[in-house]
């Protein structure tokens, strides 16, 4: 008798560890992307990481110019099947658990809005948007329908960024007084972008304008992480173009200053550095932190005489990449809340840019109202 239930006990054990077994590799299997859009070349980067990722799996990609969709086919050697033209075939066809845009900048609005109402998330390539109309519109149908909204910024996985954000958080650097974001690089003529990619984001409808909006963005997002969210008082923008024969549509140069009451945060957007360049410098009232490359810091504190140049750790996996964070979002184990990538922070990133735009085009600074809730 006692071997019966002693058989019985391990045979339901066995049962338990096996169906806990199937339901964590349920839950840990690679959630499912789409991708829409091919004209922004930031898609090659992602070609290139999804098939080092155990967190995503490639099921659509629509583009409706079928000469870049050939391009995309023949250069990462792409299933035929996988393409589509008509982004709501794909949505209805596929059902998959994101899109992942890379269109104009301008178009972010029209595909989240499609893919919200099927139920379908969104993660975009920075900024969210062109206009503020169009992220709070965004910011509508995410609610309406329940599904997340992100935002993809390379500077996000940069584990020296991360580092300033503990060194504020840890009350390294006392009260932050100054914040200053140096973005750009040589031109994207110049480094050489897909002609696809030049298009756009020269025309100031489909980009919002040039380096004030492709890199300006990056600076506006880290300093509102920085501000835990608040918005600044006002801002004041100036914007020229260096190079008229190459950008005669949009600007190549500009320089943001947003007045928070306590602090200042200077963007410098160009498409006019000697190189490329994504650094920040934080200043508070007993120290600074100056980050060097994706995972130094140079730092100094009150009473030191000299600065000291640090290490910073490697952040955990899921936040190191734009996939693996996706994917964690979309299983719950992490919440966007307030973070780089998160709806509500690059709601005040566009309602920057936008205020920014509006000061240079008038030379007069711009105060921000508070948004609707």
């Amino acid at each position: 008798m006692w071997t019966k239930s002693l058989r019985a006990l391990v045979i339901c054990c066995i049962a338990i560890v096996c169906a806990s077994a199937e339901s964590s590799a349920q839950e840990r299997a690679p959630i499912r992307v789409a991708i829409a859009g091919l004209v922004h070349g930031h898609a090659g980067g992602f070609l290139r990481a999804l098939p080092h990722s155990n967190s995503a799996k490639l099921v659509a990609i629509v583009e409706p110019r079928t000469d870049i969709a050939h391009q995309y086919e023949m250069k990462f050697q792409l299933d035929a099947k996988l393409f589509y033209t008509d982004l709501e075939k794909m949505l209805n066809e596929q059902h998959p658990d994101a899109v992942l845009v890379y269109t104009a900048v301008g178009d972010h609005r029209k595909i989240i809005e499609a893919a919200a109402r099927h139920g379908v998330n969104s993660m975009v390539e920075k900024p969210l948007a062109t206009t503020l109309e169009d992220a709070l519109a965004i910011r509508e149908a995410a609610r309406k329908y329940h599904i997340q909204v992100l935002v993809n910024y390379e500077t996000t996985w940069y584990a020296s960024n991360r580092e300033v954000y503990d060194e504020v958080a840890k009350g390294r650097l006392g009260d932050v007084r100054r914040i200053v974001v140096h973005d750009g690089h040589q031109g994207p003529k110049e480094i050489n972008v897909e002609p696809e990619f030049l298009e756009w984001l020269t025309d100031p409808v489909k980009n919002g304008g040039g380096a004030l909006f492709d890199f300006g963005c990056y600076g506006a997002d880290l300093a509102t992480v920085l501000m835990h969210g608040q918005a600044p008082v006002s801002v004041s923008a100036v914007t020229q173009t260096e190079k008229p024969d190459i950008y005669p549509k949009v600007d190549d140069e500009a320089t943001v200053i947003l007045r928070y009451p306590k602090a200042q945060a200077v963007l410098m957007p160009s498409w006019n550095w000697a190189f490329s360049r994504k650094d920040m410098e934080v200043y508070g009232a007993t120290g600074y932190a100056i980050t060097v490359g994706t995972d130094r810091l140079r730092v100094r504190y009150a009473g030191e005489k000299t600065e000291t140049t640090v290490s910073a750790p490697a952040p955990p996996t899921a936040e190191s990449n734009s996939l693996d964070y996706l994917a964690g979002v979309l299983r719950g184990e992490i919440k966007p809340d307030g973070d780089a990538s998160s709806l509500e922070t690059n709601i005040v990133v566009v309602q920057i840019l936008d205020a920014a735009r509006k000061s240079a085009e008038t030379g007069k600074a711009v105060s921000l109202a508070k948004l609707p809730e």
